[in-house]
């Protein structure tokens, strides 16, 4: 007696569904644990904005450190700091500063973004005035200007994010902090 005589329509196609349905559950089972492999989320406090000067790392490392930051934030040096973020003289910058402030929120989820300027720094002198460091009453005001003008730009795109300003003397122990004008 032939089986496939004596087997309904239904079973036979039951089996070859469930044989055929087979290796897409092999294959979602795999998929599925492969999906937990993704690259975890990284979380940082902070954005850090300092002038490439190598003079202040160290400082600025055990300033950081001392604000229990250590391993904690993300990194863009460029010269003059704010200078270099108002796009004065160079518009692409402003754009490096605004590309890496995105990815930094948008990847590490900063709350806050922290800007260091210094005395006698040579991006100020380049582009404002070369004896700028000569006068220290002015050079921090000039340096405060900016560094208001960067924590505008900053609030205006990123309401949510929490500023700090710094102004790094060269007795390299100091970062007095910058507090922004508010405006009326």
């Amino acid at each position: 007696m032939n089986k496939n005589i004596n087997q309904c329509l239904c079973c036979s196609s039951r089996r070859h569904f469930l044989i055929s349905f087979l290796p897409g559950v092999i294959a979602f089972t795999v998929l599925q644990s492969a999906q937990s492999a993704k690259a975890e989320v990284h979380q940082t406090k902070a954005l850090v904005l300092s002038c490439i000067d190598f003079r202040f790392l160290t400082a600025e490392q055990s300033f950081l450190r001392n604000k229990n930051l250590t391993d904690k934030y993300d990194l863009t040096a460029l010269a003059g700091a704010s200078l270099a973020l108002t796009g004065f003289p160079h518009p692409s910058d402003a754009e490096a500063f605004w590309d890496q402030l995105d990815i930094s929120y948008k990847l590490h989820h900063i709350n806050k973004v922290i800007i260091i300027d210094h005395q006698d720094c040579g991006a100020y002198a380049m582009m404002i005035d070369p004896n700028l460091s000569k006068d220290p009453e002015r050079e921090l005001q000039v340096h405060t200007d900016y560094l208001n003008q960067a924590y505008s730009s900053i609030r205006s795109r990123y309401s949510d994010i929490e500023i700090e300003m710094y102004f790094a003397t060269l007795n390299q122990g100091e970062f007095p902090q910058i507090f922004p004008k508010l405006e009326k």
